[in-house]
């Protein structure tokens, strides 16, 4: 098993984040950390492992509505109500359609400057 399949990842990352621990997060790092889940979810959908991707998308729901609810930023919590419903539908689909996650997470990382700048990162070839 290589250190990226490591099953500690995925337990590190299911570990419930407070909402004011989450507040002191910038909004770059929160639309990051929201990416960084979508990306897991991009993994777990190419080995075809749907449970784990359902698990995943619950994490992404819960990042989103933790940064809306501790958001400052009128404007963030705007844009992430509105994709909130991108993550929605794919947490609610049960068939995989990788294009719609892969054009939600592009959408994701859009939403900031820093957040950007891993769009060729995270898909490079896939964009």
């Amino acid at each position: 098993m290589s250190g990226k399949d490591q099953p500690e990842d995925i337990f590190i990352v299911s570990t419930p984040i407070a909402p004011g621990v989450l507040a002191r997060f910038s909004r770059d790092q929160q639309v990051l950390m929201i990416s960084k889940e979508m990306n897991r979810a991009s993994r777990l959908l190419s080995k075809g492992d749907l449970p784990g991707r359902t698990g995943v998308y619950e994490r992404v729901l819960r990042l989103v509505n933790l940064s809306v609810q501790t958001s400052q930023s009128r404007s963030l919590r705007r844009e992430l109500l509105c994709w909130r419903d991108l993550g929605s539908e794919r947490y609610l689909f049960e068939t995989v359609n990788p294009s719609a996650h892969l054009a939600a997470l592009r959408i994701l990382l859009q939403m900031t400057p820093a957040s950007a700048t891993q769009i060729p990162c995270l898909l490079g070839a896939r964009s």
